[in-house]
């Protein structure tokens, strides 16, 4: 009997799936993500905007950090992922031991994690920052910054795994205040401890780390507070704790995947930052870049959002064999994805200076910017659609191709940046944005097309 209720609680969301209208459905399920993702973009732009007030140099020198602090924050959210995947399958099943389990080595292998990055943080900080030909202030800046950050890094790890932790049980709610809190604090703090206000020291670059690491901290203390008290389908005891290896690795199985994409991003803003060190407008060049990758979030993240909706809502009618519903829900996507990748083009191509200027801006720097951010927008409609096909890829369980798509964009970005470096003129190198973002669509419409012919099309219409 106990069964059969089960069953019958979990139809309305089944129905929903399958018979709210499409249009409905995207957005009531699109918007909240979309929310969440805008709070987590802040933590990318706010120490930029403050930081860039202290001159070029600092803000170059926390600009180059962004593919280690990426790094971080992908390892947090593969583990997290995993953590949720096993744990929600479990949770569904009623086996309230292996939830215990998922939550326990889920959370030892994030402090693993994080005893890495404090490694790091306390002897690598000054190797990665040469390997990419940094020196003199901006060395000494970037390093101050960075080193703070990762001997800290629990503090980011801890609020990744224990949001997802809530997220896993349906407790989304806490999981988004947690994030408001943090990124409100950090927004606060930041003024106050760059500058020197309310009576506290000056620390400048510092500053902004210290800012950066109590907001986290304050959003991780709060996870954990909701953990504790809100969530009560899991037991936080480790009294009597042993890994246990064949938990470890199916948290792995699916935290890994996305671990490596994260990494292949990482490692590509690390390639384009070390071409750029090596031009004559390097620090400026590195600048601009840190200032569009802060900008850059407020218009991927709701197409990002979209791309989270369209996953579930894709896989159900394709389990459903609806066609029909599938296709009109993939039509909205682009359509949605294309009008908030227009709007962004738009902003890009008619107020780059502006923008710019959020950043204190040099003359240098606007002058190098704002044709750059004119060009490299002018890929947003292609990666709007490739960012939607994605979301069938990964519906559809074609993880390979999922990879391969992202893989095939970073790769050719990567490659043209290098090859267009070698003209010597930085305004070239800016097209590298548009010539991966149209191959990696290519790519992906091929990918679609042998999709759609053997699983899609054979469906009943």
């Amino acid at each position: 009997m106990t069964e059969t209720i089960e069953i019958n609680e979990a139809l309305p969301q089944q129905n929903k799936m399958g018979t709210q209208p499409i249009n409905r459905l995207l957005l009531g399920m699109a918007l909240p993500m979309m929310f969440a993702m805008f709070v987590q973009s802040l933590y990318n732009i706010v120490d930029r905007i403050f930081v860039a007030r202290l001159g070029e140099d600092a803000f170059a020198a926390v600009s180059l950090t962004f593919p280690a602090q990426m790094l971080m924050l992908q390892v947090a959210v593969g583990i997290g992922v995993g953590i949720n995947a096993l744990l929600s399958k479990s949770l569904g099943e009623r086996d309230f031991a292996q939830v215990n389990k998922s939550a326990q080595n889920g959370l030892f292998l994030a402090g693993l994690a994080a005893v890495i990055f404090m490694v790091f943080g306390g002897w690598g900080t000054e190797i990665y920052f040469r390997s990419q030909n940094v020196s003199g202030a901006l060395l000494q800046y970037g390093q101050e910054y960075l080193s703070l950050v990762c001997l800290f890094s629990a503090t980011l790890v801890g609020q990744v795994v224990l949001e997802r932790l809530l997220m896993s049980t349906g407790k989304a709610f806490y999981q988004m205040i947690s994030q408001i809190v943090g990124a409100v604090v950090n927004i606060i703090l930041d003024p106050i401890m760059i500058f020197g206000l309310l009576g506290c020291p000056a620390m400048g670059v510092k500053g902004a780390a210290v800012a950066t690491v109590l907001g986290e901290g304050s959003a991780c203390a709060l996870a954990l507070y909701f953990n504790l008290t809100k969530n009560k389908e899991i037991n936080f005891s480790f009294r009597g704790f042993r890994p246990d290896p064949a938990v470890i690795r199916k948290i792995c199985t699916v935290g890994v995947p996305a671990i490596l994409m994260g990494t292949l991003l990482s490692l590509t803003v690390y390639g384009q930052n070390r071409i750029l060190m090596g031009m004559a407008e390097a620090s400026t060049a590195v600048a601009v870049l840190g200032a569009y990758f802060g900008l850059e979030s407020f218009v991927f993240m709701p197409v990002f959002g979209l791309n989270n909706a369209l996953i579930p809502i894709v896989a159900y009618n394709f389990g459903a064999k609806n066609k029909r519903r599938m296709l009109r829900v993939l039509k909205l996507g682009c359509l949605y994805a294309l009008g908030i990748m227009l709007l962004g083009t738009l902003l890009f191509q008619f107020f780059a200076e502006k923008l710019l200027l959020i950043f204190n801006a040099t003359e240098q720097m606007l002058l190098i910017g704002a044709p750059a951010f004119r060009i490299v927008s002018g890929a947003y409609v292609f990666f709007a659609l490739g960012i939607i096909l994605n979301s069938v890829f990964q519906a559809l369980g074609h993880g390979l191709e999922s990879f391969l798509a992202t893989a095939c964009r970073l790769g050719v970005l990567l490659l043209s940046v290098w090859l267009l470096s070698l003209t010597g003129v930085l305004a070239l190198v800016w097209w590298s944005s548009p010539i991966s973002g149209v191959a990696a669509l290519l790519f992906s419409l091929f990918l679609f097309a042998r999709i759609y012919e053997k699983q899609i099309k054979p469906l009943p219409d």
